[in-house]
């Protein structure tokens, strides 16, 4: 006897004489705060001219490394070159002074993301930039209170360094959670949705320590970090997240594997044409099908390029989409964010 299909499946036939109508809308702008890939900080001794043209071949091996994705690119044809042209790729810059820590004069330098794109792109690597989502930073000082970005330059700077952009959680629309040992499900649904990623680092800082909760879609990595002062716990923090982030969502692909997805929390036409216009977006997801459907989910059936549980990790990155419990018959679940 054939089960009789809800009306979401009935809808997402109808959406076949739609065309691409439904189709997630690009998003706008940047969320505030957001540390933009290709600005770089870097200390100089003085305001002469060859400091300052080192300093640009510095920042620019920096956001080249961004742009690839992490990867070391000091062995392409093509580097040496791009660092000598450095100053030619700088769209502004600006001198500024050190933290009272640091002291000393810093650079900022802000490169032209088409040059910089180019650069890469000759020495045969395709740009990453677009293709991670930014994570947001919410980290706590001792009393409670939420960093600002002056405060969280050094873990900002040292994940940009690594390849990860982040943005900053607004203080003034942050209650007393979450925190690193309360990370409600519901509330970090509700961050992921208004800042557009899955990737969300909760932070408490103490005397000489600090206790991390990464949520990457979902899952949770914990730990504590100890060290001399704010400014290594920070840097040392930077590191650690791209460390575990680059395990899991810099998997390389294992060519057409067949798998079955749940997806939850589907409660219209919109979200059905939503989700699959994500789904098909994601270069690793070679097809998807619909199945069947029930209440407001959906089996759908994919053929894609990466395992399924790096795959869950893979959609889950840019906040659309959640890792959720196990459900019967699906090898990943997971449920769409509104």
């Amino acid at each position: 006897m054939l089960m009789r299909l809800p009306r979401l499946l009935i809808v997402s036939l109808c959406l076949g004489l739609l065309g691409l109508g439904f189709f997630a809308a690009p998003r706008v702008g940047h969320a505030q705060g957001q540390v933009s890939p290709y600005t770089v900080i870097v200390p100089v001794k003085d305001t002469s001219e060859a400091q300052r043209d080192e300093a640009f071949g510095v920042a620019l091996s920096q956001v080249m490394v961004r742009v690839a994705g992490g990867q070391d690119l000091r062995s392409k044809a093509g580097y040496a070159d791009a660092l000598k042209n450095a100053p030619g790729m700088v769209q502004q810059y600006h001198y500024q002074r050190g933290s009272p820590a640091q002291g000393g004069i810093n650079l900022q330098v802000i490169f032209d993301q088409g040059a910089v794109q180019r650069a890469v792109s000759q020495m045969g690597v395709a740009s990453n930039s677009a293709s991670k989502p930014p994570v947001l930073l919410l980290v706590r000082d001792q009393d409670g209170s939420v960093l600002t970005r002056d405060a969280l330059g050094a873990l900002a700077q040292t994940a940009a360094t690594r390849g990860y952009s982040v943005v900053l959680a607004d203080p003034s629309k942050v209650a007393d959670t979450p925190t690193v040992s309360n990370a409600d499900p519901e509330e970090l649904v509700t961050l992921a949705r208004q800042y557009k990623t899955g990737l969300i680092l909760l932070g408490q800082l103490r005397s000489n320590t600090a206790d991390w909760n990464l949520v990457s879609g979902g899952p949770q990595q914990r730990w504590t970090s100890n060290a001399a002062d704010n400014m290594a716990l920070l840097s040392d923090a930077g590191n650690a997240l791209a460390d575990r982030l680059g395990k899991q969502l810099n998997v390389i692909g294992a060519g057409n594997i067949d798998g079955k997805v749940w997806v939850s929390d589907v409660r219209s036409a919109m979200d059905y044409a939503n989700l699959l216009a994500a789904l098909r977006a994601d270069p690793m997801v070679h097809q998807v099908v619909t199945l069947s459907a029930q209440g407001d989910g959906m089996l759908l059936g994919v053929k894609a390029g990466l395992p399924m549980t790096s795959l869950a990790a893979n959609l889950t990155a840019d906040g659309r989409l959640l890792q959720a419990d196990a459900h019967s018959g699906a090898d990943i679940s997971l449920r769409w964010v509104h």
